[in-house]
């Protein structure tokens, strides 16, 4: 999806036009893709604008970076702030937000401990990532034959750049075989997650989401999703999925920040139920919808509130 540019990126503590927020071509990141980054989204409430669970997002990306040993030069408290701060000076009401700690200019070689570490944050409007379509009937779905990569090859439970390279060879094979979005399965052979979300089936009234274990992302809109799950009464468990789990499953949905809550119509060609979004699912969508706007008085912790 395009970009649509904004006024100013933060960048290392100042803001910065967005024309003039560059890098040098030797970046360290650039060439090596160690970096880490975070997707949140800030949406209208009646009291402004609001990022949803944005402290638990720079929590994450603090831990990214800690596993592959950058050590940021901002708080944790710094960074929620200059957040804050990057939405309020585009002036906008909802947008997505991407911060990205990253490895800058001065240092080359596989060794990346003496480069320095950088920060940016950039702010812009961005729609739901699997488009209306997506929301409203579900998506179309294919097992990847690119393999999810092994805890022991790329640790899953960081969010770094590079490691998306796995995701962009699925995604890029299922859509040009005419599928929506790709399932990525383990080593082991377990469903794992998909390009950029993390992944739910109903069986029997239950709701199952793979493990870490299995090379999913911890993920902040999947742990929104279990919990309004639970309040709602329904089994939430984590465990291990097999592909056929997919396609004898009553319902199924993925979940992200730039995705939302999005069902899931169909896997390899064989509709799921009857190919149409489920009403768990719709009333999971539902409820996401009105938490990440302020209006369900028992989750509006998760609103930070930009002004």
């Amino acid at each position: 999806m395009p970009i649509t540019p904004t006024e100013k990126i933060w960048m290392d503590g100042e803001l910065v036009d967005w024309d003039d927020a560059r890098i040098h071509v030797l970046t360290h990141s650039l060439h090596y893709g160690c970096g880490v980054f975070e997707g949140i989204r800030a949406y209208p409430t009646a009291d402004g604008p609001a990022v949803f669970r944005l402290r638990e997002h720079i929590q994450r990306l603090l831990r990214s970076a800690r596993i592959f040993l950058m050590d940021v030069p901002f708080s944790e408290d710094e960074l929620v702030t200059a957040t804050k701060q990057t939405v309020a000076v585009n002036g906008l009401e909802q947008c997505y937000i991407r911060p990205l700690v990253y490895l800058g200019y001065g240092e080359m070689g596989l060794n990346p401990l003496p480069a320095p570490v950088q920060v940016s944050i950039a702010v812009w409007p961005w729609g739901t990532y699997l488009g209306d379509e997506g929301l409203t009937r579900g998506v179309r779905m294919k097992i990847s034959s690119w393999q999810r990569h092994g805890p022991n090859a790329m640790p899953p439970a960081a969010k770094g750049t590079g490691m998306y390279i796995n995701s962009s060879m699925a995604k890029v094979e299922a859509l040009k075989a005419g599928y929506d979005e790709a399932i990525l399965l383990s080593p082991q052979g377990y469903v794992s997650e998909c390009t950029g979300e993390n992944l739910f089936v109903v069986r029997r009234g239950r709701i199952i989401t793979p493990p870490v274990s299995a090379g999913a992302l911890e993920g902040i809109t999947q742990d929104t999703v279990a919990t309004l799950a639970r309040d709602l009464g329904y089994e939430v468990v984590t465990d291990h999925i097999l592909r056929s789990d997919l396609y004898v499953a009553e319902e199924a949905f993925l979940t992200g920040t730039a995705a939302e809550v999005v069902p899931i119509r169909s896997v390899d060609d064989r509709d799921l139920g009857d190919g149409r979004p489920g009403p768990i699912t719709r009333r999971l969508q539902e409820l996401y919808a009105q938490a990440v706007r302020g209006q369900l008085d028992q989750y509006k912790d998760w609103n930070e509130h930009v002004r």
